[in-house]
């Protein structure tokens, strides 16, 4: 008697979600193969089969199990989760078959993964879209990255698998900051984990603000495109586009001056710097990365003009094109190492001169405790202290929030006034009564007195230099005899770099750019 190997699909988790045809396919067969988890989903349709579990780790033998039994006579249901010829076990199966093997081979289709939490967001998927693991146990990681970046280039919506495991815990942060260079910061996502299974959770974020979360090997992230909407608490991707060039990513530069001193800043010295060079008589645009970033610029800044918002990089490079840029005035904080690899970046293929202006370095050994990264620091403030403050900024708060042993401290941060850094503190958790949104450098006097009264017993900060406060907390943190950490500032090799204004305008000079 001939052998049947049915290839089944049990979607993502519900018995109610698996489809009609692969229950048929499970009560005809004798012989169930299956990891032991997709067993409970199945109960009630293989009691008294005859079963084998081999441990996750074992597809392959998996499959050549379930082929050897076909191939004796059998009627056998090799199991997967989600549909089985996406990312699953068809494949190997197929690859395990010999040519002239005489077993038939029923494939039953499932729900996907990327179908179930699609489901979950709303409609993200309504048009093209791609599908990506990030796992490199099979693929090489520079493919994924190549795949990645052709993805964000089409800027289709796409599904990303097998997300960050703990031995993969980078690389999907790469994969996101490919997405960022060319889709909007403002592109709507989903992260789902565990969709349709107990401990199911959905939420949406931009894509800009998933570089601050942690995910796991049972988290799906959902990225959609330029024209993903939020609508009632879901997500959708219209059918049809009609004009692919979006009024929202299109950058609005008829005010912008031609032949222009672009300064990236957002920071007080970079702001300091640009009204300088509108003194001198250059035309200067700054561009800021928020909206309350670009108020600071204008308040500060006479003579010069504003680009404000998140931009990716295509954007950037539309607008420097289009406003034939003179040269690229790097000033963005010393910390923004992603802006300042993309500016470089677009410097050498728009070819316009690059020049990076950072605020020196003001760490004193002696007067605080430096950390080699952001996880260094929240593994050490765990152990130093018990009521901990963050003038970090909100894009790592995640890594400290999330650090082992951190739920059993008390957190504090200090962020900008901008509603979505205080609403991703909130997300992350922290209290609000915990969190301080405001706009500094802060004096010694306001730190000591602000520390003192929440009772803090641990500082962590960045070398931010004397422009951002540094030695204010340094003298605040001394006076109440608690620790200060900081993080060490990332290195990058720039073709450029000064901390000086008359430096900076000597070297424009030396390139003949002249007001």
């Amino acid at each position: 008697m001939k052998g049947v190997l049915n290839l089944v699909s049990v979607g993502p988790g519900f018995s109610d979600l698996i489809v009609p045809r692969a229950e048929a396919a499970l009560r005809d067969s004798d012989v169930i193969v299956a990891y032991d988890l997709y067993l409970r989903w199945i109960e009630p349709w293989i009691t008294g089969k005859e079963i084998h579990t081999p441990p996750l780790t074992q597809e392959r033998e998996r499959a050549l199990l379930a082929i050897e039994k076909a191939r004796s006579g059998a009627k056998v249901a090799l199991i997967s989760s989600g549909d089985i010829g996406i990312y699953a076990m068809a494949a190997l199966a197929f690859d395990e078959m010999r040519e002239d093997d005489d077993y038939a081979v029923n494939v039953i289709p499932g729900i996907t993964s990327a179908n179930a939490c699609a489901s979950l967001l709303g409609s993200p998927l309504s048009h093209d879209f791609a599908t990506l693991s990030l796992s490199d146990l099979l693929c090489p990681w520079n493919w994924i990255e190549q795949r990645g970046r052709h993805i964000a280039q089409a800027d289709l919506a796409c599904v990303l698998y097998n997300v960050q495991s703990a031995g993969r815990q980078e690389g999907v942060y790469r994969i996101l900051n490919i997405m960022l260079e060319s889709k909007s910061p403002k592109t709507l996502c989903g992260v789902i984990h565990n969709a349709y299974r107990p401990g199911q959770k959905v939420s949406i974020h931009h894509l800009e603000d998933l570089l601050s979360l942690q995910f796991d090997m049972l988290t799906t992230i959902v990225i959609g495109n330029r024209f993903t909407q939020r609508k009632r608490g879901f997500i959708f991707t219209p059918r049809g586009y009609n004009n692919w060039d979006s009024p929202a990513e299109q950058p609005v530069t008829n005010d912008l001056p031609e032949h222009a001193l672009w300064i990236f800043s957002g920071t007080s010295d970079g702001n300091a710097l640009a009204n300088e060079l509108a003194q001198q008589g250059y035309p200067v645009v700054v561009s800021a990365a928020t909206e309350y970033g670009g108020e600071v610029a204008s308040q500060h800044c006479s003579g010069v003009s504003v680009w404000a918002g998140h931009q990716g990089v295509e954007a950037r490079k539309q607008v420097l094109s289009q406003n034939q840029a003179r040269v690229i005035v790097d000033a963005t904080h010393p910390y923004a190492n992603l802006i300042s690899e993309q500016l470089m970046g677009l410097s050498k293929s728009l070819n316009i001169p690059y020049l990076r202006f950072e605020r020196p370095s003001s760490f004193a050994a002696d007067s605080s405790i430096e950390c080699n990264s952001t996880e260094q620091a929240a593994e050490q403030a765990i152990a130093l202290g018990r009521r901990i403050f963050l003038t970090t900024g909100s894009k790592d708060l995640a890594v400290f929030l999330q650090a082992p042993g951190a739920a059993e401290r008390e957190w504090f941060v200090r962020v900008t006034p901008e509603p979505e850094f205080i609403q991703r503190a909130i997300d992350l958790g922290v209290p609000r009564s915990h969190i301080c949104a405001m706009q500094g450098p802060f004096s010694e006097a306001f730190n000591t007195a602000l520390w003192r009264d929440l009772k803090i017993d641990c500082v962590i900060t960045k070398d931010s230099g004397d422009a951002g406060g540094y030695q204010a907390k340094v003298a605040a943190t001394q006076t109440l005899n608690i620790p200060l950490l900081v993080i060490k500032r990332p290195k990058l090799e720039y073709p450029f770099a000064t901390s000086t204004f008359d430096a900076a305008l000597s070297q424009l000079q030396a390139w003949h750019v002249t007001p």
